[in-house]
């Protein structure tokens, strides 16, 4: 049985730090993390680090100062591949429109990435964001578990993941 390996969201540090764990406040969290970031089975996308980073903030400073941590380039030839797969189904897709395509193709934006390493490397994404459920119109605005279930990616929330992780809050 292969062990089941987690790709974070920018969203899983952002919305923590900004909402219900911030550092003065839930400092076990950090704590928690910042050793599982060395784990080969827990990757950050190189983009997500950047998203988070351009913050100036103490999260960027702590998500710097974490040694070791398990950074995956977007520029693997795998993930590159799983992009264009991606892309190439919000393209074919009835589902999205024109400025959905447009909004994911934009540099900067993790989603798609996080997707192509997913399907790269069998990741499951741990991220905030949840599915539009059935989708009855045009979509301008892909969500990751949305277009990750129709790739056969698994995604999950923060707190599945917390507890597999064995988190003690």
């Amino acid at each position: 049985m292969t062990k089941e390996k987690f790709l974070l969201d920018a969203n899983v540090f952002i919305t923590p730090y900004k909402s219900y764990y911030p550092f003065d406040f839930a400092p076990g969290f950090w704590k928690q993390l910042s050793p599982k970031l060395t784990y080969d089975e827990i990757g950050v996308l190189d983009i997500v680090k950047d998203e988070i980073t351009k913050g100036s903030d103490t999260l960027s400073e702590w998500i710097e100062s974490v040694e070791n941590i398990h950074i995956i380039s977007r520029k693997d030839e795998d993930i590159i591949k799983g992009y264009t797969e991606v892309v190439d189904y919000l393209k074919n897709s009835n589902l999205y429109s024109k400025r959905a395509l447009k909004a994911w193709s934009m540099e900067g934006i993790a989603d798609p990435w996080l997707i192509a390493a997913a399907l790269a490397y069998q990741y499951t994404i741990i991220t905030l964001e949840t599915a539009t459920g059935k989708i009855t119109t045009v979509c301008n605005k892909p969500k990751i578990p949305s277009v990750g279930q129709d790739l056969g990616v698994k995604c999950e929330s923060l707190f599945p993941f917390m507890r597999k992780m064995q988190f003690k809050l």
